[in-house]
């Protein structure tokens, strides 16, 4: 049996910043305006983490009964590595997702009953990135999909539940935010791919960077990161040079992309994960703190 450390572990707490990052920049545009409501932002909170960690058990269990994580470079799997059975997982993942529901629930009941319809989707995408039949993830569709739920949904998401409106100042500054933290996302998905390559290719596990092939997939990676400057130029111009505060995701980024263009593979690029994670959040907490300074 798997061991509380070990469960832990699986739930890769690495990938966390991904689900504080973007609640920290919807509720940093929320405060710019002076709408901010922060127990709506905890709860946001509560259904970003409980996703994301949903997501990680999903993960984990459904690779692991198709026994893409047999040969396995990166961090712990607990069905691949046979530390839990499959159906405690698969738990673990339905249990998590019914906390993101219970908060998400609270937060329409609150807002805009519609939100519900949001969450499910969030949840089926959740699931079916590498659950059911034909996971999405294994189509190359993955990074699409980051970027919309933990980029677009989660950040605008947000934003919306504490200022309800979509009026053009508010929904300007939440888009460039919801794309440089999407892209960012979507930058640890696609460091988590370019380790992958290899068990992936032989897994059949076809990932956009299985698609593109290790030299695109590296291009790509340093791309979003400079998707991410850009949109962090336009939020600044949206709102005010406070928002600047975000490059200091900057150093992180470029030691995580120096590594990458290195050509560093398999175990090499485990570190670029965690940087890219840090990058992310740091991206998010300047963002807040900068549009919290400029009200």
């Amino acid at each position: 049996m798997a061991t509380p450390a070990q469960w832990f572990a699986g739930a890769r707490p690495r990938t966390l910043p991904a689900a504080v990052a973007p609640v920290l920049a919807g509720t940093g545009v929320a405060a710019y305006t002076g709408d901010e409501v922060w127990w709506k932002a905890l709860l946001a909170l509560v259904v970003a983490l409980a996703l994301q960690v949903g997501v990680n058990y999903a993960n984990d269990y459904s690779d692991g009964i198709r026994g893409t994580d047999e040969e396995r470079v990166g961090p712990l799997r607990l069905v691949g590595s046979k530390l839990a059975a499959p159906r405690a997982v698969k738990n673990a993942a339905f249990v998590a997702f019914g906390v993101a529901a219970v908060a998400g629930l609270v937060l329409a009941a609150t807002t805009a009953w519609w939100l519900v319809a949001v969450g499910l989707v969030a949840v089926l995408a959740a699931w079916f990135y590498t659950g059911g039949s034909k996971p999405y993830g294994y189509l190359g569709l993955g990074e699409v999909m980051v970027f919309v739920f933990f980029g677009l949904v989660a950040v605008i998401g947000t934003t919306y539940v504490q200022t309800e409106t979509f009026d053009a100042d508010i929904a300007l500054p939440s888009g460039y935010a919801a794309i440089g933290i999407g892209a960012l996302a979507c930058a640890i998905l696609v460091a988590n791919n370019l380790r992958d390559i290899p068990t992936d290719r032989e897994s059949g596990k076809i990932t956009l960077a299985v698609r593109l092939g290790e030299v695109r997939t590296r291009g790509l990676y340093v791309f979003l990161l400079g998707a991410a400057v850009v949109a962090l130029v336009g939020l600044a111009l949206a709102t005010s040079w406070w928002a600047l505060l975000g490059l200091a995701f900057a150093p992180t980024a470029v030691r995580a992309g120096i590594i990458v263009l290195g050509r560093a593979s398999g175990i090499s690029l485990i570190p670029v994960l965690q940087q890219t994670g840090v990058a992310e959040l740091l991206y998010g907490v300047g963002i807040f703190v900068g549009l919290l300074l400029a009200r």
